[in-house]
């Protein structure tokens, strides 16, 4: 066996620069998109500062990368596509007309072509994932059709449906073969922190509300996707949930089947088992599906929820760099993993690092390996517990807890 970790981040991010979309654009929309580019304005500084590169130089990522010891990535959106709002990067933009969102459709599709031939640069190291809308079910399920075709190994993004928005919500039967789609080609169905939940605003206490409630709305797809038979339908079906830490699951697995148990029993005068019909249907218990079919984008895992990994399932745990973004553990991911992995048995680094990455997307370990001898943190390295806090590298929660750790 290897001495070095073959490293694959779960939760990386990247896109085109504004105006690399064009070409992948319907020549009848060129003058349409060159007027929204004109006034659109880039949202956020890690799309227009001197690093803004990083989403969309595939040397440049190569480089870091290599700097950083991993040797794979699952790349995740992060620019803004055609013909969508700022806004679309904390929230889900209103449907709108017809037009505006078949434009929409036709941007978002554009972002996956690009993205397709952004991971053909390096297929080995890269798993890209698609975008879709919930808008028309039989042009969604083509495009997850496509995107398989096409080398998008990644799987799809879901998007949320908040309520008092404008699409069904997830548990409506009207999704039946999307789930079908993605369970017949083996594409992961990927629920990223961040999704998920209404538009807040731009105000500082809309923003700061934002923080504190991202990630709730992104768990919800959990007990949906459970309750209403889907991940029993569909045994095949993986969930991912990316960048929205794991110190939940185990809590939530819990209240979720309590109320599973409560909603089934028609025995013991159980007031929710009034509303249980549709529950009494499943087989499991939302632990059990749990652990058949989810999985967790753990980016930047802090020290105190890696002491949780027998809760949570050492299987399930997939680690993540969050690249390029402000808070990612780069360019400190060697730091990073010293802070929470010195102590943890080396079979389960390999695992939570890499192997289990590699087994639900698609990473040929063996194709990797001469990369890995080369570039990979070794064994050593890894169980070499940290001293310090890089400058700098507080900008990341994984620092941060690993400092709170030390003062207790």
């Amino acid at each position: 066996m290897s001495d070095r970790y073959a490293v694959i981040s779960s939760d990386c991010h990247g896109g085109a620069q504004l105006l690399e979309y064009r070409p992948y654009l319907p020549s009848s929309l060129y003058d349409e998109f060159d007027a929204w580019a004109q006034q659109y304005a880039v949202p956020f500084e890690d799309l227009r500062g001197p690093d803004a590169d990083q989403n969309w130089s595939s040397d440049r990522r190569l480089r870091d990368m290599d700097a950083e010891g991993v040797a794979g990535e699952v790349i995740y959106p992060n620019t803004i596509p055609p013909f969508f709002p700022r806004t679309s990067l904390v929230g889900q933009p209103p449907v709108g007309s017809r037009d505006g969102l078949d434009k929409k459709w036709v941007g978002l599709q554009a972002h996956n072509r690009w993205l397709a031939d952004f991971v053909a640069l390096a297929p080995e190291r890269r798993a890209g994932i698609a975008q879709i809308m919930l808008h028309d079910v039989d042009a969604m399920v083509a495009e997850v059709r496509w995107a398989k075709e096409h080398g998008l190994r990644g799987g799809v993004l879901l998007p949320g449906t908040p309520p008092g928005g404008d699409y069904e919500p997830i548990w409506s039967p009207i999704y039946e073969p999307l789930w079908e789609a993605c369970e017949e080609l083996g594409m992961p169905v990927n629920i990223h922190g961040g999704g998920g939940g209404p538009y807040y605003g731009d105000d500082e206490m809309a923003l700061v509300m934002f923080l504190l409630e991202v990630p709730w709305w992104a768990h919800r797809s959990l007990w949906h996707l459970i309750f209403s038979g889907v991940l029993e339908r569909h045994a095949d079906l993986q969930l991912v949930y990316a960048e929205q830490g794991t110190a939940w699951v185990p809590e939530r697995l819990a209240e979720l089947d309590h109320h599973f148990r409560r909603l089934r029993d028609t025995s013991s005068g159980s007031q929710e088992s009034m509303w249980g019909g549709p529950v009494r249907a499943l087989s499991l218990t939302p632990s059990e599906y749990w652990e058949r079919q989810c999985h967790i984008g753990c980016s930047f895992l802090r020290p105190s929820e890696a002491k949780l990994r027998y809760d949570v399932g050492v299987a399930k745990l997939m680690f993540g760099t969050d690249y390029p973004h402000v808070e990612a553990t780069s360019p400190f991911t060697r730091e990073a993993l010293r802070a929470t992995f010195s102590d943890i048995p080396e079979a389960e680094v390999r695992a939570i690092l890499g192997t289990n990455a590699a087994a639900l997307y698609g990473f040929d370990l063996a194709a990797l390996q001469p990369l890995v001898d080369r570039i990979g943190p070794t064994v050593d390295e890894v169980a070499l517990p940290l001293d310090a806090v890089p400058e700098g590298a507080i900008k990341c929660p994984a620092f941060d807890d690993w400092l709170k750790q030390q003062a207790a």
